[in-house]
């Protein structure tokens, strides 16, 4: 019984030893190298965004971005530090049931030995084996002497086991160690980043502060021209809204006409029974519904364009984006400006390089290209929804042309700060919605 605890607790240290090994640090590891990447794509932005023109919008965003991905890393490393922490901890627990069990087994080897020596001669073993009442009772003394003395010799084995077990425990100890004094080094190098990066993100504000004049202008401007979009986007709505009416009572007013010829032909051709009096006729009001009333459908969805309008809303949070790289400058609703204002917007701004080609999140329709202030404005019709490509130049698409997913519309042009940059907005027929919600998550 013994015997058998001893090398069952040996058994569960063995697996405790490979089990606890952290099997998520290479995981760990690798997102932190994509971050790093992110980073490094972010800082080459950022510089060429300074090269190019002052200190700007865009500018913030991306220190923003370097700062909250710099966070992240260090995230990263303190989970990475913690893991390594709890291997450590989890490795001199071990060490200690290691010295415990190996104090266990040599005191167990000790009293065997000490056994063995006082009754080692080979008077004492056969006066054992003789002193049996019958010759069963002999057999069972010669087993048991020799389970014994295999006992003894495992006792040996578990102890050189044990302390080998032990000795590589340590080994992996010191290892762990030299792991973590690695990623201490490393988080504090990552630290040291991480202040610079602030302290960059500091020197952009208070440059975009002293330029608070010109910031407040530029604000006004881009919400004059959102206020003409989202007219724009209006009347668009409501000119599909009323071609919808008028082809739905034109559609209307066909099928009556067809039922009063279908009836009035019926009528012509049906007998005539004249002795059935008039009086006798009696009118049947029909029974009344206890249905309740349905939701009236959209004008907007007809027989060409519903299976369009499912396939969009089943698109729901998988939609592409309409710039295949970009960083957004502003997001759907209240966006607190450098000069402490908040600007309330009702589309995503969504930077990128002048010329880079803007296409289609979906399939649809031209229904309006306008130019408002110098900038091309895209409108597309999906079923009961609509979405909106704003601060184009060289638009390549025609007024009731049909597009597909990915089909460029036009190019992205420059905005306020001289920076590449559209608004992407989505409505349907009652207002604005925001169009991140409806995205892939990049």
């Amino acid at each position: 019984m013994i015997k058998f605890i001893v090398s069952f607790f040996i058994f569960n240290l063995t697996v405790l030893a490979v089990v606890a090994q952290p099997q998520t640090r290479e995981e760990l590891e690798r997102q932190r190298q994509e971050l790093k990447k992110e980073i490094e794509q972010t800082e080459k932005l950022l510089n060429s965004n300074k090269a190019q023109t002052k200190e700007n919008l865009l500018g913030l965003t991306l220190i923003n971005k370097k700062v909250n991905l710099q966070d992240r890393v260090i995230d990263n490393i303190n989970r990475d530090l913690n893991m390594l922490d709890n291997s450590i901890f989890t490795m001199q627990k071990d060490v200690r049931r290691y010295d415990k069990l190996l104090d266990t087994l040599k005191q167990e080897y000790a009293k065997s030995m000490v056994y063995a020596y006082k009754n080692r001669s080979d008077y004492d073993f056969l006066n054992f084996i003789f002193s049996s009442a019958n010759f069963n009772d002999a057999i069972k003394r010669i087993a048991y002497l020799k389970s014994y003395r295999t006992y003894r010799e495992m006792q040996g084995q578990n102890i050189l086991r044990t302390q080998d077990l032990r000795k590589n425990k340590i080994q992996d100890l010191g290892g762990t160690k030299q792991k973590k004094s690695i990623t201490l080094q490393v988080q504090s190098k990552e630290m040291a980043a991480l202040e610079t990066q602030k302290q960059e993100k500091d020197r952009i504000v208070s440059e975009l502060k002293k330029q608070g004049k010109q910031l407040n202008n530029q604000i006004a401007a881009k919400q004059k021209q959102m206020a003409k979009v989202n007219n724009a986007i209006n009347i668009a709505i409501k000119k599909a809204l009323a071609d919808a009416r008028k082809e739905a009572m034109a559609k209307a007013a066909r099928e009556e006409k067809t039922r009063k010829e279908a009836a009035k032909e019926l009528n012509k051709n049906a007998p005539v029974d004249n002795k059935t009096p008039a009086s006798n006729t009696k009118s049947v009001s029909p029974a009344k519904s206890k249905t309740p009333a349905k939701t009236e459908p959209s004008v907007l969805l007809n027989p060409e364009n519903i299976a369009l309008n499912s396939s969009f809303e089943k698109n729901r949070h998988s939609l592409p984006w309409p710039l295949d790289r970009g960083v957004i400058l502003m997001h759907y609703g209240a966006n607190k400006m450098p000069s402490g204002t908040t600007l309330d917007v009702t589309c995503v701004t969504i930077s990128a390089d002048i010329g880079t080609p803007v296409k289609a999140v979906f399939d649809g329709t031209v229904t309006t290209i306008q130019t408002i202030e110098d900038m091309q404005v895209v409108i597309l019709q999906h079923g009961r929804y609509f979405s909106t490509y704003s601060n184009l130049s060289g638009v390549s698409v025609q007024r009731g042309q049909e597009v597909k997913t990915g089909q460029t519309l036009g190019k992205v042009a420059a905005n306020f700060d001289g920076v590449g940059a559209i608004d992407f907005y989505m409505s349907n027929e009652n207002s604005n919605f925001d169009p991140e919600s409806w995205l892939r998550r990049r």
